[in-house]
């Protein structure tokens, strides 16, 4: 059941009290003033409106303030709502954590970011947040992340993982995505405080939705604490007609609970009463109150009870469940916007916020003054700083990963299976790498040749699980699960397959411990994944993503599971070098370069787009001479390579990436045959290429090396490029000499059939591409 807290302080917390609401006074004026200066007075050439959450600042500086000065541990790890984002810079302001010289600069160009940010911002902060349901799901998987550190290696296990969130921000689907994983219900270190201020962006919330919610935390496993009237209104709940008065406010709406708080006394003395059950009591007890103390007695809602609030808390740590605090709230609490439908970006005006001055005893000329040298205040924020002091983590490099792993790739295969067997070959040629590695999947790691690995190294979970078909022979895969496994089997969840990966990929920066995550999933699905994906890699997490089975190639599967725009995503993706290779051998060196730039500062994530379709590798071609074979690995890791080079000058230059190789080497052939000179490039990461290419251009920092030996101005010929995947990720090729361009790949949705079927369909075949450079020549 939901708990409330309900006992009222005794006499020996009350200076500290005292304390603490002094403190919370001065983090509302200054979280207020950070938004005031920087839309007020600053300047804005542009004249585009800098903006700010006043009010939703305003609503959480109760929770932060008791969180904060109260309850966290050095330890302890807090994602903050990213609309309140100025009261931690505040907190941490008055700390001692941040400059004063960046109260006035929020979101400006080198400034406080608009929301908390690890990476940009100058003062602590645990997690960056600012896509709603990230930043609190971010909390499970860094505890999830932690706890396999811990497990694996010499480093301590982290403190509580706690979210503060909005209550809008439960709509969003990666919060329930999150809860419902098997591993969750035994995460004790959890702590959301949800924020019930029943506001959203546009609106009032409608209706009551916080019982429903509260009950879908417990299904989950999860111990769930109301915290919803404060000491004042509790207190009229014991006289007469209290009763009464409870039963009026738990049955409103939350629309008619927000609407008085926007009217007059007499306005709120004519609608409180209502017309139910009851009325006559509570119209005495309403007529028992002086205007002051029916203000008071509206608004004095849990989330704002300092003394609650920390009981709430306090009770967390008693239960070995992930724990969730309701705190109710009211939005803008104490601004002149307290509780308007509209208040989401809504500002103080100069007027109002020399007011809030005069009620928090600040000062509008001194907007940043901390608290006078040896008062009681100073000290307790000395004394809250130096409980929260964290030492600077130190991060040894991962081992060095070596150039291959030894393997002569021959015969057929897919660069599905090449991956499978990268993982035996690693842990032979390089085990101390192999230690570091661990895999993601979302239900699909043996569908995505994670098989051989698996069984190897075993599943990580944190608690050992008995494998009840251990001793059945017709079992491929051994689902061995322990903590001592390194590989994470996850449901089919997209969401937290890339949610994980980014705090596994942080582990270096918060634990001191680099890992090297790898992560599978279906291709098609890069999508549905793209934005937590991308924001954990913006939040510093770095890891490889690998895509598999892609394409049209994944002919008999139909429309539906057939990715068309993921080269383009890999391509744009910040933070992330994007690779498609063909053959086993690039796969292997692109693979090893991916790893070395894993679990370190200036690191990079990799993203790669593989294959289920076999393909002879003796079309590789790959090098037997040490120092040719070091030209192409140097090559191929600069994006591409010149696999065949016409006798002459060529008339025209095929260009394929992926899977199309064998359709250009085919088309290559025909060429040759019909007497036409051409070169065959196969690209392994057009990403590095579009790089080299504004690198040339003075456009971007890189080194343009790779054009000048794959496509060199005096072997300059129209191009035909192909790929499977949307044609116009090859489309800037044709800018690397200005030559004329035939692009050819898939630009609609696929349909189930063959292979050749569909690539004849969408012109990705090899007679499509003779054709195309007939054309060009024409």
């Amino acid at each position: 059941m939901a708990a409330e807290t309900s006992t009222a302080p005794s006499s020996t917390d009350l200076e500290r009290l005292e304390l603490l609401g002094l403190v919370q006074d001065r983090v509302l004026w200054l979280a207020t003033s950070i938004i005031h200066h920087a839309n007020k007075v600053r300047e804005t050439p542009s004249g585009v409106k800098v903006g700010g959450h006043q009010a939703s600042s305003a609503s959480m500086v109760g929770i932060m303030t008791a969180l904060w000065f109260e309850h966290l541990a050095a330890a302890d790890r807090v994602s903050v709502k990213p609309h309140a984002a100025p009261v931690l810079h505040a907190i941490n302001y008055l700390l001692g954590t941040l400059d004063a010289a960046y109260l006035t600069e929020l979101r400006a160009y080198k400034g406080l970011q608009s929301y908390p940010s690890r990476i940009k911002d100058p003062d602590p902060v645990d997690f960056s947040t600012g896509s709603v349901g990230i930043g609190a799901t971010a909390t499970i998987w860094s505890a999830i992340a932690n706890r396999y550190v811990a497990d694996h290696f010499e480093a301590p296990r982290a403190g509580r993982e706690i979210a503060l969130i909005g209550d809008a921000e439960l709509d969003e689907g990666a919060i329930w995505e999150s809860l419902v994983d098997p591993m969750v219900p035994s995460l004790g270190e959890l702590m959301w405080v949800v924020d019930l201020n029943r506001q959203s962006l546009d609106r009032i919330v409608p209706d009551i939705a916080a019982g429903r919610i509260r009950s879908m935390f417990e299904a989950a496993g999860w111990q769930t604490i109301t915290v919803k009237y404060g000491r004042f209104l509790r207190e009229l709940f014991g006289r007469r007609g209290g009763e009464a008065l409870r039963r009026r406010i738990d049955g409103m709406p939350n629309e008619e609970y927000q609407r008085p708080l926007r009217g007059s006394a007499a306005a709120l003395r004519a609608r409180l009463p209502g017309g139910g059950r009851g009325r006559r009591e509570l119209e005495k007890l309403v007529g028992e109150l002086d205007d002051a103390e029916l203000a008071r007695a509206v608004r004095d809602l849990g989330g704002h009870d300092l003394v609650d609030l920390t009981r709430a808390f306090r009770a967390c740590d008693a239960d070995e469940r992930p724990s969730v605090v309701f705190a109710y709230t009211i939005k803008a609490r104490g601004l002149a916007t307290e509780g308007h439908p509209a208040n989401h970006s809504a500002l103080l005006s100069a007027a109002e916020w020399s007011e809030l001055a005069g009620r928090l005893g600040a000062d509008p000329a001194d907007p940043w003054a901390r608290f006078p040298e040896g008062s009681p205040e100073a000290a307790f924020c000395a004394a809250t700083a130096g409980r929260l002091h964290r030492e600077p983590v130190e991060s040894p490099a991962p081992p060095p990963v070596p150039a291959d792993v030894g393997r002569a790739h021959r015969g057929r295969a897919s660069t599905q299976q090449a991956f499978g067997r990268f993982f035996v070959d690693l842990g032979h040629r390089a085990p101390e790498v192999a230690e570091h590695v661990v895999t993601v999947s979302p239900d699909v790691g043996t569908s995505t040749n994670l098989g051989g690995w698996i069984n190897h190294a075993g599943i990580w979970n944190p608690h050992e699980r008995l494998d009840w078909f251990a001793d059945d022979t017709n079992t491929l895969v051994r689902w061995r699960e322990g903590r001592q496994g390194r590989h994470i089997e996850l449901g089919i969840a997209e969401l937290n397959l890339v949610g994980l990966l980014g705090e596994l990929g942080a582990t270096w920066s918060r634990d001191g411990r680099p890992l090297l995550p790898i992560g599978t999933i279906y291709d098609p699905f890069v999508n549905r994944a793209l934005e937590p994906w991308s924001f954990g890699i913006y939040a510093g997490g770095q890891s490889i993503l690998v895509g598999t089975p892609s394409g049209v190639t994944l002919a008999p599967e139909g429309g539906a599971h057939q990715s068309i725009y993921t080269p383009s995503v890999g391509i744009g993706q910040p933070g992330c070098v994007a690779w498609e290779p063909a053959f086993g051998q690039d796969l292997e060196w692109a693979l090893l370069d991916a790893l070395s730039k894993l679990g370190r500062k200036g690191g990079e994530s990799a993203y790669l787009r593989l294959s289920t379709r076999p393909i002879d590798q003796s079309l590789a071609a790959v090098p037997e001479d040490p120092d040719a074979r070091e030209a192409r690995r140097r090559d191929a890791l600069g994006g591409g390579y010149l696999l065949r080079a016409a006798a002459e000058a060529p008339q025209v230059t095929l260009v394929a990436t992926g899977v199309t190789v064998p359709e250009a080497c085919a088309a290559h052939d025909e060429l040759t045959a019909a007497g036409i000179a051409a070169d065959l490039v196969v690209l392994t990461s057009a990403d590095l290429l579009f790089r080299a290419l504004r690198a040339r251009r003075g456009l971007a920092a890189g080194d343009p090396a790779i054009l000048d030996r794959i496509l060199p101005a005096e072997r300059a010929a129209p191009l035909v490029s192909v790929l499977d995947g949307h044609p116009h990720a090859l489309a800037f090729l044709a800018a690397v000499n200005d030559t004329p361009q035939a692009p050819l790949g898939v630009d609609d949705f696929g349909q189930s059939g063959d292979v050749g079927d569909l690539y004849r369909h969408f012109g990705i075949d090899a007679e499509t591409i003779v054709g195309a450079a007939a054309d060009l020549l024409t």
